[in-house]
């Protein structure tokens, strides 16, 4: 992948395109876990191509281009969410489009569903992603020690909507709840 960096630097379209086929999928599953709406999920995914594509000659350490692409991304998805947090409040929110059971499978998509933004980019950057702390903190220019504590955080959360779910009786059976 470093050598694809490299070509891309020097304006390699070629070698560009390669690098965002190769982290399409990736960057799917943050800006989704993020935005929800698979149009404004594409948005951002174009928009951080764009952005990559006129500044990756910042880009220092060829290594760290994911985690840079990542961190574009993110802000697209930020500013997607402010500008849709400046609508008219009355206006209707459009329904959940049907979730690609190729990159999210719907339980999963249940429990990040049920956790604030910055706790669902946290585990997607790291259980879905393979981010380490450190990483993520970089990335959401954070401490690490922030992203500690929004991880434990997001496991509890998750955790009670499973126990929640399980004595439900909605995705569990055969639990024996006293």
């Amino acid at each position: 992948m470093e050598q694809l960096v490299r070509r891309a630097k020097s304006h390699d379209k070629e070698a560009f395109e390669d690098l965002m086929q190769a982290q399409a999928q990736s960057m799917y599953k943050v800006a989704k876990a993020i935005l929800k709406n698979d149009q404004d999920v594409l948005d951002a995914m174009q928009e951080t191509a764009l952005t990559c594509w006129e500044k990756i000659g910042t880009l220092k350490q060829e290594r760290y281009f994911k985690t840079w692409l990542i961190r574009i991304l993110i802000n697209h998805c930020n500013e997607i969410c402010r500008q849709r947090s400046h609508t008219v409040l009355n206006e209707v929110m459009p329904e959940k489009g049907r979730l690609e059971e190729s990159f999210l499978n719907v339980e999963w998509d249940d429990f990040l569903s049920g956790l604030d933004r910055k706790h669902r980019t946290v585990v997607i950057l790291y259980y879905v992603q393979g981010f380490k702390t450190r990483e993520i903190a970089e990335i959401l220019k954070v401490n690490e020690s922030t992203v500690r504590s929004r991880l434990a955080a997001a496991r509890q959360k998750m955790e009670m909507l499973y126990e929640k779910n399980a004595l439900a009786g909605r995705r569990f059976s055969g639990r024996n709840t006293g």
